[in-house]
């Protein structure tokens, strides 16, 4: 295994990734110049993707 994937896995079972970004992109609203509609851009692209990914997904392999 790579680091990438062995960081991913263990990063993965502490912490969903749309929390992750949406905690990503608070702490750049609070610490750095990121205004609040990045902040909105951000996690709307980020759960949005997301979300198709998941419902391609199911379409394609059904539930799990």
């Amino acid at each position: 295994m790579t680091v990438k994937a062995i960081v991913d896995k263990a990063v993965g079972k502490l912490f969903s990734r749309k929390l992750m970004v949406w905690l990503t992109a608070t702490g750049l609203l609070a610490f750095a110049d990121l205004t609040s509609s990045d902040w909105v851009a951000i996690s709307l692209v980020y759960i949005g993707t997301e979300g198709l990914a998941d419902i391609a997904a199911r379409w394609k392999h059904g539930r799990p």
